[in-house]
């Protein structure tokens, strides 16, 4: 153990893709508001109850749009009886009646079946068995052959019921704590329509306040909130397709050569995701977690255009940097350097890099282990790491960054006894300091790198995103659109408003998740989901560009048939 304590910096990034059909139409997958009345809750409910612990936490600005807009039209939902632009919202409350027809009430059993049934069915008995009455084990892509039949012979209360269990489940910790929700659990069954409603303002009042609940623990001093670009796009990819070569030297390309005007749409997005990012927080970031951790040189250039601080990556990446820098081999080995901020030839912005193997514990691993023995766990990793650098362990500092929603589906209570067990320990413990990243910068040495190699936290490639034929052809689509969206501008046809509504549209396109989901890999009903919702967006482009979409965007372009655990995420599912 050393007097000096060990720098540690945990940081969360809240990311949820644009799952609106359009800039204004219909959300085609909840997980903004479920995932708000769960993970982003709780994740600001556990700083809350530990004011001594410090992080940064992370948002891709099209969450935070959609967060706003969800607490909006829930809002006047129940205000005004409005209808959302969320079909199972509409139903919950009662402003859209439960279907008659057996495809439609089938599809509302599979939707209420999306979650982990381990952790979210089973444990309650009355959810448990509204499934199991219709002979459904829980298992959300099984058993719903002979369903069909049975639709008709249900009850509209079976349905109104089964909606209010599965918001019920998806509530976070710090709710299921209060005498609403647990009244509506003691009471099982036969939900009013008062009763929904109480529990819509309770979901509203809490989607209402996590903005300002996050923008004042930073305002106190306690987290430092950073951004992803805009649009969540992969920003090596827009800026010069041969990025990928760094890790992938033999990986196929899409058709075309580059991405067309590439870079000139990664500055848009990082300057519109600043100004969205000061709308909501009032500050400009001081870094920025470049979506899906996709570094590369002409990436860092941008960073440092703009004037950022930081930024971090995968330890895939550092290895890689290492490799094209000629670090020595004791460096590497040990991983010395990997606990301090890069510092690039050439380059302002400081470079942090992810210790995989710690973040993957939380990620992956801890969700089956006793709350007490993961923290315990991670602790001791921690402290070994500090005694390996002794009394120069306050110059040194370990990165654990990870999604802040996905993996609490898989622990018990949305992983409520691990982070309450993990803030206490580290908030008091002598010899591990948690902190910031613009923090460290202020008083830790950097470690250089001649090179900084492109690729992300996934395997230190973009190979989740390109390389593949699926892949290739959703970026050579993209290609396509915005050849059509630069031919517009550049004849004019479009006046400032119109303009306006396509580019934001682009943007829309050209984020990272539905390349994520191309490929046989992942599971079909995902792939499914964000394949279909992906050619709509490119459809509604065209449409705001004036030009008839191509018949291409009419057939499926990737079809699925694995399993999301086979996709390399740090727990990134259907949501």
């Amino acid at each position: 153990m050393t007097a000096k304590p060990l720098n540690v910096v945990l940081c969360w990034h809240m990311h949820q893709p644009y799952y609106r059909e359009g800039l204004k139409g219909a959300y085609h997958l909840p997980w903004v508001y479920l995932h708000g009345i769960k993970d982003y809750s709780d994740m600001a409910a556990h700083l809350e109850r530990h004011p001594g612990m410090r992080a940064v936490v992370n948002f891709a600005p099209v969450l935070l749009e959609q967060l706003d807009d969800y607490a909006q039209q829930l809002d006047a939902l129940l205000k005004q009886g409005k209808p959302t632009q969320d079909h199972m919202l509409n139903l919950l409350s009662g402003v859209e009646r439960v279907p008659s027809d057996a495809a439609s009430r089938l599809r509302i059993v599979q939707d209420c079946q999306r979650c982990n049934p381990t952790r979210m069915i089973q444990p309650y008995p009355a959810f448990h068995r509204l499934l199991t009455m219709i002979g459904i084990s829980g298992e959300a892509d099984g058993d719903s052959a002979g369903l069909p039949r049975l639709m008709g012979y249900l009850s509209e209360q079976y349905f109104l019921d089964l909606m209010t269990w599965y918001h019920l489940a998806w509530l976070g910790h710090a709710l299921r704590q209060l005498p609403l929700v647990q009244r509506l659990t003691a009471q099982e069954r036969d939900y009013s329509a008062a009763d929904r409603h109480e529990l819509l303002h309770l979901m509203q009042h809490c989607l209402a306040g996590l903005i300002p609940r996050y923008r004042a623990l930073a305002a106190r001093g306690q987290i430092e909130l950073s951004m992803t670009p805009y649009g969540h796009p992969i920003v090596p990819l827009l800026n010069d397709f041969s990025n990928l070569r760094d890790a992938m030297p033999d990986a196929p390309m899409p058709d075309a050569a580059a991405y067309p005007g590439g870079a000139e749409r990664s500055r848009w997005h990082l300057q519109h995701g600043v100004e969205v990012f000061e709308h909501y927080f009032g500050t400009k970031p001081a870094g920025v977690w470049l979506s899906e951790g996709g570094v590369s040189e002409d990436a860092l250039a941008q960073l440092d255009e703009m004037g950022f601080a930081w930024t971090a990556s995968g330890e895939g990446v550092w290895r890689n940097s290492c490799a094209k820098s000629g670090c020595p081999a004791e460096q590497t080995e040990t991983k010395r350097a990997l606990f301090s901020p890069a510092r690039i030839d050439g380059f302002g912005a400081r470079v942090f890099f992810r210790d995989d193997g710690l973040s993957d514990l939380i990620g992956f691993k801890y969700s089956d282990w006793h709350a007490d023995d993961a923290v315990g766990d991670f602790v001791h990793h921690l402290e070994n790491i500090a005694s390996f650098f002794g009394k120069d362990a306050n110059r040194h500092v370990v990165s654990v960054i990870l999604d802040g929603e996905n993996a609490w589906e898989y622990y018990p209570d949305n992983g409520h006894y691990f982070l309450d067990g993990l803030y206490a320990a580290l908030s008091s413990h002598a010899t591990l300091k948690t902190g910031t990243f613009a923090e460290q910068l202020a008083h830790l040495p950097a470690a250089p790198l001649a090179r900084l190699a492109a690729g992300s936290w996934v395997y230190g490639s973009f190979s989740t995103w390109i390389g593949s034929d699926d892949k290739n052809r959703g970026w050579d689509y993209l290609v396509a659109a915005k050849q059509a969206y630069d031919s517009a501008v550049a004849a004019g046809t479009l006046n400032a408003d119109q303009l306006a509504l396509a580019t934001r549209q682009l943007a829309v396109c050209e984020g990272s998740d539905w390349f994520w989901w191309f490929g046989d890999y992942n599971p079909a009903s995902s792939v499914s989901d964000f394949e279909q919702l992906y050619r709509a967006q490119l459809r509604e482009l065209y449409r705001l560009l004036g030009i008839a979409p191509p018949a291409l965007l009419d057939v499926p372009l990737s079809s699925g048939g694995g399993w999301a655990e086979n996709a390399g995420t740090m727990r990134r599912n259907a949501g």
